[in-house]
């Protein structure tokens, strides 16, 4: 009797087993979908979708909701029943949502809810093109763009934008232009704390009338920054090496920038590119380590000709998502010896003399250096005509010479007498 009693309660055990394994697998069933989802736009460019827990889920059901956008881009499982994402709106953004009782991706959700967010109102080629911003030395930000291609030429545009430190939209009142862009810029400073990296700048730009499309930009913090220039306080020669130093722009940490070094060689006339990752170097001809002041070996420098040095500043991967908006460059200074610059002001004053004189010169003797240049071909036949003249012209040579002894004869005579009559007189 006892072995059957055993088994009886064995069996009952298994049942018992069996029942609570159906009741856990009550929540994988599939749950109805979630309801009232809606979508809506804050700020400028932030959208939010809400939505309500399903009608008649499992009470054993831990809820989770399971979305992602088009293309099944950026997949989340989370409890909250809202999501939002920063996006530009030029064009229509879709979420879908379905509810769950897993964190697991493969356990199948529910039907996915659909919603998406209108597409801009206007003409696509009446919005504006090429749109893109920079945040200057973390002081300002610029943004320029092109007018649409079927824009009135003259279109007032608005620019309009916002970021977390701001309590409303503000309208950039700077607007301008440089040859066919269109520019605005606006102050950017107070977003210098340590979580600025977290953070964006939204951005529309539309017309005053409403005539055109509205076109959106999100511009990261930590992308599109553009330093300016480093100034450079000192320049020697040491052991045959060329010490620079230089102090870095404002807002910005010595490990977030990247430099570039360029040496110009009077005497060689090259021109010498050094990157430089890390600026660092000991040398006691340096007054202190100042706050901001960088230095760098240069080596190989001839310190008997003119160098002249320029760096310009980027911001690197360490701090910030891009690495390809160099600075302007520095102004430059030059260090080696030099031409003493009296003797080019002397030939700057005497050229121009020394030019007038030549002039002169050349006037006056022209005629004589056409000769020397281009000496005259004689002529064979005047050269004959001497050699063999006639003697026609011979006989009235020889005439002509006895007519003038003939002459100086009798004026000869003529004088004698008249000297023999003063004396007789006498």
């Amino acid at each position: 009797m006892e072995r059957p009693a055993r088994l009886c309660g064995l069996w009952a055990l298994l049942l018992c087993a069996g029942g609570g394994g159906g009741g856990g697998a009550a929540p994988t069933e599939t749950q109805p979908p979630v309801t009232n989802l809606s979508v809506s736009v804050e700020n400028l460019c932030t959208v939010i979708w809400t939505w309500d827990p399903p009608e008649g889920a499992s009470p054993n059901c831990t809820l989770r909701y399971f979305s992602h956008f088009d293309n099944k881009q950026d997949k989340k499982i989370a409890p909250e029943t809202h999501r939002s994402k920063e996006v530009p709106l030029n064009e229509r953004i879709c979420l879908q949502v379905g509810s769950q009782c897993s964190t697991n991706e493969s356990d199948n959700p529910s039907i996915l809810v659909e919603k998406c967010t209108p597409p801009p109102e206007g003409d696509p080629e009446s919005a504006v093109t090429e749109l893109q911003c920079v945040w200057h030395n973390l002081s300002y930000m610029k943004c320029t763009w092109l007018p649409g291609r079927n824009t009135s030429p003259d279109t007032n545009y608005t620019l309009y934008y916002w970021h977390s430190s701001l309590g409303k939209i503000l309208q950039c009142e700077n607007i301008y232009r440089e040859g066919q862009h269109i520019g605005c810029s606006f102050a950017l400073t107070n977003l210098k704390d340590s979580s600025f990296e977290q953070h964006s700048v939204q951005i529309v730009v539309k017309d005053n009338a409403g005539k055109i499309r509205p076109s959106f930009n999100i511009v990261p913090l930590t992308s599109h920054v553009k330093p300016d220039p480093p100034h450079i306080k000192r320049l020697f020669f040491q052991n045959g090496n060329l010490y620079v130093q230089w102090k870095n722009p404002q807002n910005f940490y010595s490990r977030c920038l990247s430099y570039q070094v360029e040496v110009n060689n009077s005497q060689t006339e090259t021109h010498d590119i050094f990157y430089v990752e890390e600026a660092k170097c000991q040398n006691s001809e340096f007054e202190g380590n100042l706050e901001g002041t960088i230095c760098f070996m240069v080596p190989g420098i001839l310190p008997d000709t003119l160098n002249t040095v320029r760096i310009r500043v980027r911001t690197n991967k360490l701090c910030y998502e891009d690495d390809r908006l160099w600075s302007n460059w520095s102004q430059a200074m030059s260090i080696g010896e030099n031409t003493d610059p009296t003797f080019y002001i002397t030939m700057l004053l005497a050229t121009p003399v020394i030019v007038a004189g030549a002039i002169i010169v050349l006037l006056l003797y022209l005629k004589r250096l056409k000769i020397i240049i281009f000496p005259p071909i004689p002529d064979p036949g005047k050269i004959f005509k001497e050699m063999f003249g006639d003697q026609n012209d011979d006989s009235l040579h020889w005439k002509k010479y006895d007519i003038y002894e003939k002459q100086t004869k009798e004026e000869t005579d003529s004088v004698v007498l008249i000297e023999n009559l003063k004396r007789a007189s006498q």
